[in-house]
């Protein structure tokens, strides 16, 4: 489908990059949300929990909700969103990723931008154990990444998923590994590197085998981190390899049902290449909206509930 013109129109400070990315992550607060946690077991033995929360009446709409780097099921981009679907007779699961809930995980690998085995698990579990007929998927950055990449590398994907929305999704992962990487966004770079880190560390502890305390000191980039933990925990040759190999957007023509990318051009985490304008003219399944404005998962909006938020919801229910 041709790109889509967006109508986003923050207040005038929430026009800059920095402030709305940095006041979305650090300052908003989502409250009122009663979630329920399920623990699942995954295919090698492993787990995930999920953060169930239900709309009022009985309902068979289902919302997936996938979070991003060093993200949970508690951060208020996965909470927002799951309490406006609830407030429109829509169910929501807040995926927390291998040892993003609180606990480590017990296997040395963890999660990925392209780890979609996962999802499919998620998605078989929902479908096998729950009673939804109508299933959506919603993710945000490394999320985003991870659903796009699932709806296209596969022939078809199960009848259930009904569409698909995604927000600062970084669709070219080595595009945006180098953008981090940049000056502009040193402080993000060090706030992420050093959760990783400190994670690593702790799971270092459990499996000495994999990795030495030496080998987790050297990392001085995230770039280190992909090359050294994850490429290697997830059967990748290097960084590169990794990047390559999970980028979503070789699998965009690909996709079959109503999909939307949502990515704000003044996202300083995205590379030109993040903005599949071709791919979506090609693609008539495929939706793109580039607002001016939103930076990273920053699209605020009126009484706190964000833009992309609103738009996943109309987009799901066929208001496109």
């Amino acid at each position: 489908m041709p790109v889509i013109e967006s109508k986003y129109k923050p207040f005038f400070f929430f026009k800059n990059g920095f402030i709305s990315t940095v006041y979305s992550g650090l300052v908003r607060r989502v409250k009122g949300l009663k979630q329920e946690r399920e623990r699942i077991t995954l295919f090698d033995g492993d787990f995930i929990d999920l953060d169930w929360s239900f709309s009022k009446e009985k309902t068979k709409r289902l919302v997936i909700l996938l979070h991003g780097l060093e993200g949970n099921g508690q951060r208020p981009y996965m909470t927002g969103a799951a309490k406006l679907f609830n407030s429109k007779g829509i169910d929501a699961v807040c995926v927390n990723f291998r040892g993003c809930s609180g606990e480590d995980n017990l296997k040395y690998r963890s999660y990925h931008s392209g780890a979609t085995e996962d999802l499919e698990a998620i998605i078989a579990y929902v479908i096998s154990e729950k009673e939804y007929s109508e299933i959506y998927l919603k993710g945000i950055s490394l999320g985003a990444n991870m659903i796009l990449k699932y709806l296209g590398e596969r022939t078809v994907v199960p009848a259930q998923i009904k569409a698909a929305v995604t927000a600062s999704a970084p669709c070219y992962l080595y595009g945006s590994a180098k953008a981090l990487h940049t000056l502009k966004n040193k402080l993000y770079h060090d706030r992420f590197l050093k959760h990783l880190v400190k994670r690593l560390k702790n799971k270092q502890q459990h499996f000495k085998e994999d990795l030495s305390i030496k080998e987790v000191a050297a990392i001085k980039t995230l770039f280190d981190f992909d090359n050294l933990y994850t490429a290697k925990a997830h059967g990748f040759k290097d960084a590169l390899d990794y990047y390559e190999k999970c980028s979503c957007l070789q699998f965009l023509p690909n996709i079959k049902i109503p999909t939307l990318i949502i990515n704000a051009l003044n996202d300083s985490f995205l590379s030109p290449e993040c903005y599949p304008v071709k791919e979506a003219k090609n693609n008539a399944n495929l939706y793109l909206e580039m607002p001016p404005y939103g930076g990273h998962v920053g699209f605020v909006d009126k009484k706190n509930v964000y833009y992309n938020e609103k738009r996943a919801l109309e987009f799901v229910t066929g208001a496109y």
